[in-house]
């Protein structure tokens, strides 16, 4: 029986005043997890287009709770975590279940 991937949606909204830092910072972080973890499958974030400030991000880890466990404990998501605390004015993570989820190569 195959596993289904631990998937979760972060829904944030971020001080519009550090809007293009923190979007920096999260570009930063997203591409560092997807490059050095192979428990990271994907990270996908978007912002809301009549309000910027709400970003979304969509976490796809391998089919086990450490590979995301892993991800909260390296340098890049502590580094990402300490620099943006201040810019998070609200933050709620969703556990999902996919349905179906797919990637060209």
């Amino acid at each position: 029986m195959s596993r289904k991937p631990v998937v979760r949606m972060a829904e944030l909204e971020i001080d519009p005043d550090t809007l293009e830092t923190y979007r920096a910072l999260l570009t930063e972080e997203i591409e560092a997890s997807v490059a050095l973890e192979d428990g990271v499958l994907s990270l996908s974030a978007v912002s809301i287009r009549d309000n910027p400030n709400r970003i979304r991000i969509l976490e796809v880890y391998a089919d086990h709770q450490e590979a995301y466990e892993a991800h909260l404990r390296t340098p890049h998501f502590l580094k990402y975590k300490n620099q943006t605390a201040h810019m998070v004015t609200s933050l709620t993570l969703i556990e999902v279940d996919p349905i179906a989820m797919r990637a060209k190569p």
